[in-house]
């Protein structure tokens, strides 16, 4: 692959982006119709509703990244596409599983192509094409859990927020919309469509279940339950309240202390995965024919192949390790 003419790469590049963007631009069709049929599904509903009217669903039914209704029998039958679906909406995406699948094959095909073009050799093209196929999946991760980790630091403050109401006199739902009101996002957005959910008629302890159940963390579950055994059995939810923060806020101490005790073990993980290319670029531009017979010919291909393998498996292997849960 290494001292390849510049047409070739040129070629390569152009089969992913035509495939890729093609892809895309399919999806962005396919989401803006299905807008359009949210659009005038939100519009009947509403004209039932205003008309006392019993629809085939409540308003409270009526969800934004509902699935298109040809893709429910594949993702019931399919659990993963639930879980990416869930996965999504706690990364706070607008977009749809069916655009998210598009979006991994074009990545995936155009990826593949590309290393096809570059290097005339299948394995390392279905490897590109793997690592195509899980770019948006880990772009919505990575999102899902910058998300998270915000929402788990900004929510300490939140309960404290939510207990001095409550002392000062405000019912519960009061308090929530008051957390919704002088927070940001993204605690803003989820204890905003908990009060709004129970403004509109949902049960609130159903609204705080979904909460919990978009928030995949354990604080906000304690949170939860806190709340509800409260409100069976009664007791003083302020000071509750408060002693979950201040247990929240030791975890986030002790959490700060694993990554410095952690560091010197990414440190090495960073290095491990940085080095091997580092090196190979050393030597190519010291001696550039030594490197170029690894990618001429068939067993150093292979050699390249294997070791870009271990290097992903050692450097997540690496990163399970020094990745301690509090």
């Amino acid at each position: 692959m290494v001292g390849l003419p510049s047409s070739t790469w040129i070629t390569a590049l152009l089969v992913f982006f035509a495939v890729a963007l093609g892809t895309i631009s399919i999806a962005l069709v396919v989401e803006l119709l299905q807008e359009r049929k949210r659009q005038r599904e939100a519009l009947r509903q509403l004209r039932a509703f205003t008309n006392d009217e019993q629809g085939e669903e409540g308003i409270l039914r009526l969800r934004s990244n509902e699935l298109p209704r040809w893709f429910r029998p594949i993702a019931a039958r399919v659990p993963a596409f639930q879980d990416v679906e869930l996965m999504m909406e706690q990364a706070g995406m607008n977009g749809h599983v069916p655009m998210f699948l598009l979006s991994s094959i074009g990545i995936c095909v155009g990826l593949g192509l590309a290393v096809l073009a570059l290097t005339r050799w299948w394995p390392a093209a279905l490897l590109g094409a793997v690592l195509g196929a899980l770019g948006p999946y880990t772009v919505v991760r990575f999102k899902r859990n910058k998300r998270i980790g915000a929402f788990e630091e900004m929510l300490p403050e939140a309960i404290d927020l939510l207990g001095r109401a409550i002392r000062a006199g405000h019912p519960l739902s009061a308090g929530m919309k008051m957390v919704a009101d002088e927070t940001k996002e993204p605690i803003q957005g989820e204890f905003r469509r908990t009060h709004e959910e129970h403004r509109f008629g949902l049960p609130f302890e159903d609204a705080l279940l979904a909460m919990a159940d978009r928030v995949n963390l354990i604080d906000v579950r304690i949170l939860t339950t806190a709340i509800l055994i409260q409100r069976e059995v009664g007791g003083n939810l302020a000071e509750v309240l408060d002693n979950l923060a201040n247990v929240i806020r030791v975890r986030f101490t002790i959490r700060r202390q694993l990554r410095v005790y952690t560091a010197q073990g990414r440190f090495s993980g960073y290095v491990l995965a940085a080095l091997p290319i580092a090196v190979g670029l050393a030597i190519y531009s010291l001696n550039p024919p030594y490197v170029r017979l690894l990618f001429t010919d068939p067993m150093g291909k292979l050699m390249v192949l294997v070791a870009l393998v271990f290097q992903i498996i050692g450097y997540l292997w690496i990163r399970k390790i020094v990745n301690i849960e509090i």
